[in-house]
């Protein structure tokens, strides 16, 4: 799933002001831009990580770089090996799935706990997420030849947004800290599929998944709500399964 996009070069301007900014506000800066390039897929999987190369792309020094690669080592995106240093975490058919199943028992679970726990605003919150999604969704499926990066950028933060809507209620900081930690194990994989209408499941109608699993959750039907959910997300991982076969026999 590597492409043009997923290499890395510095960038003009990508350097940020920090002469006031703490060390610990200076390792959660560089921790969020690159986990943003990780999932973005500016450095392709299995791609060393060298910090020389990430002082001079985002002019942090070694150290809060440092706490931010040991960080995304401890969530999956960055492996460590003794004299090679970083690298970003190499594609698994394996390891996504496992991601996703263990994502199907977090949010299942946290979104039980929000239909029990859920009042007018969540289910507001809900149905907005949804309507902004939705409209998103059609932007881009209206639009002739390939999205732009623009397009798609929005269509996946109302993505998240929708997902992290369903949740919201759960009265659980960890349930939704791993639930936003499976998000980006699985979302690196999910994004590439984006990138082209090649990769598009023609014979399914995703927007109607939403619907379907918000309605469900909004009636407080809570064994049908998580059922559709874990079938959405089960959905997704097996066309990336196969688009990454396919991949590999093409690179064969």
């Amino acid at each position: 799933m590597s492409g043009k996009r997923n290499v890395a070069q510095p960038m003009a301007g990508d350097t940020q002001p920090r002469a006031a900014d703490e060390p610990a506000t200076l390792a959660e800066t560089a921790y969020r831009r690159l986990h943003r390039d990780i999932i973005a897929g500016v450095f392709a999987p299995g791609q060393p990580l060298r910090l020389e190369l990430l002082k001079q792309r985002y002019g942090f020094s070694f150290s809060p770089l440092r706490e931010a690669l040991n960080r995304l080592q401890s969530e999956r995106l960055v492996v460590a090996a003794a004299l090679r240093g970083f690298s970003v975490a190499p594609f698994s058919s394996e390891e996504m799935r496992d991601a996703t199943e263990t994502r199907i028992l977090v949010e299942c679970e946290a979104l039980r706990r929000s239909i029990d726990n859920g009042d007018d605003d969540w289910e507001a919150g809900i149905v907005a997420a949804f309507h902004a999604l939705d409209l998103q969704a059609r932007r881009v499926k209206a639009i002739l030849g390939e999205p732009g990066d623009d397009d798609l950028s929005a269509l996946e933060v109302r993505h998240q947004d929708f997902h992290r809507a369903l949740i919201a209620r759960c009265r659980s900081r960890r349930l939704l800290d791993l639930a936003e930690q499976l998000y980006a194990e699985t979302q690196r994989y999910r994004l590439p599929m984006l990138t082209g209408r090649a990769f598009a499941d023609e014979a399914r109608d995703v927007p109607l998944e939403h619907r379907q699993i918000m309605d469900a959750a909004l009636a407080r039907r809570s064994e049908e709500a998580t059922a559709l959910l874990a079938a959405h997300y089960r959905r997704t991982s097996a066309l990336i399964d196969r688009n990454m076969a396919a991949q590999t026999r093409a690179g064969d």
